[in-house]
């Protein structure tokens, strides 16, 4: 128990701390292949998703947002929707929800360009509304693509809409959270959307669990 809390309040610490970079080991030759054909095809998908019009939404964005980080990642988080912000830059997760996302990922010792950040909708909804189910279903051609391209080993879900699309569960996070799922063979963890933990401080505790979850499913240790 001891150990539990030091860790929990190591994350809360890091949740304020400054970004730190490590160096990362070179690829061999094949994964530098690999990588080239992931990020050709990442790029091609992007294009599609900037003139994509299969919903209203494509036509009242600034920007779409497509996505951003590794193609080649271990650990995919998907989100709901692009944001104010996010429409503006064309960039995932860069407002206060993205810097709160950024500490989170330091706490687990992994940095933004390790992972690969996408959302369920590539395009804002007005408002900042809750995704609908047509502009779902317009938008999973590219998620489906993007999870088939990255084949993470794991993937984390923020917030109830990227839950319930990628499981097929329509029910609470409350009910969905906690457990490991399964999306085409890739672990599925599903936890609160950042931008939630910033109105609800008490919910940064589950998240860390869900953090720890996915950490042990890497096989990687808590740093400090």
């Amino acid at each position: 128990m001891r150990q539990e809390i030091r860790n929990y309040l190591h994350y809360l610490m890091d949740l304020g701390e400054e970004e730190v970079f490590l160096d990362q080991p070179p690829m061999d030759e094949g994964a530098d292949a690999l990588m080239g054909d992931r990020l050709q095809t990442m790029e091609s998908l992007r294009r599609e998703a900037e003139g994509c019009r299969r919903c209203p939404l494509g036509g009242t964005r600034t920007n779409s947002v497509f996505g951003i980080g590794n193609p080649h990642a271990e650990l995919m988080f998907i989100g709901e929707a692009p944001g104010r912000e996010e429409d503006l830059k064309g960039e995932p997760f860069v407002g206060a929800a993205g810097q709160l996302l950024d500490r989170i990922l330091k706490a687990m010792g992994l940095r933004r360009d390790e992972v690969y950040i996408a959302n369920l909708l590539k395009c804002r909804p007005p408002g900042n509304r809750d995704p609908q189910h047509e502009e779902i279903e317009a938008c999973w051609h590219f998620l489906e693509r993007q999870v088939e391209t990255v084949h993470p080993r794991v993937i984390c879900t923020l917030g109830s809409y990227s839950a319930s699309a990628l499981l097929g569960i329509h029910a609470p996070l409350s009910r969905l959270r906690g457990r490991v799922h399964a999306f085409r063979g890739i672990d599925v963890v599903p936890t609160y959307h950042p931008a939630a933990l910033l109105r609800n401080p008490a919910w940064k505790r589950p998240t860390w669990e869900d953090m720890q979850r996915i950490l042990s499913l890497l096989e990687r240790s808590i740093p400090g």
